[in-house]
């Protein structure tokens, strides 16, 4: 019996995949790929941000980009750990893509790596907003 009402539910609830169908295209991930966890910070006139990427090796395995005003931080792992009678290997992709707050000078953005943590600066100028007055045209 509750294997049955259990069934009948099934019916009506929408495939897993269409749950996440109506969230914007910048917040989905590729399938295969893994997210990589950041923590974002302002330190010095600069936006921060530091990515765990523990056993990357950053010259190879990682890939920074910066397309309008979004921050994209890209890692491949390949990791075999072997001990007497096992083995057992860790991989996969892992993608984050971050927007970068206004003002944020793209040309000056730097990275860092040190003991799994990757650290990106991007320096923060001024940001002008300068006020514009629209015209009224009329009708007849």
């Amino acid at each position: 019996m509750a294997g049955e009402m259990l069934h009948r539910r099934a019916h009506w609830l929408p495939p897993f995949a269409e749950w996440f169908e109506d969230f914007p295209m910048e917040l989905r991930m590729p399938m295969g790929e893994h997210m990589i966890r950041v923590e974002e910070s302002e330190e010095d006139g600069a936006y921060v941000v530091r990515a765990e990427l523990p056993g990357i090796d950053p010259a190879k395995d990682v890939e920074i980009t910066v397309a309008g005003g979004v921050l994209t931080v890209h890692a491949e792992r390949s990791e075999e750990k072997k001990e007497k009678h096992r083995s057992e290997f860790r991989y996969g992709s892992f993608t984050r893509s971050i927007r970068l707050p206004e003002g944020v000078n793209e040309e000056d953005i730097s990275a860092t790596y040190d003991k799994g943590v990757l650290t990106v600066k991007a320096p923060i100028g001024a940001v002008e907003k300068a006020a514009r007055k629209i015209e009224i045209t009329g009708g007849s």
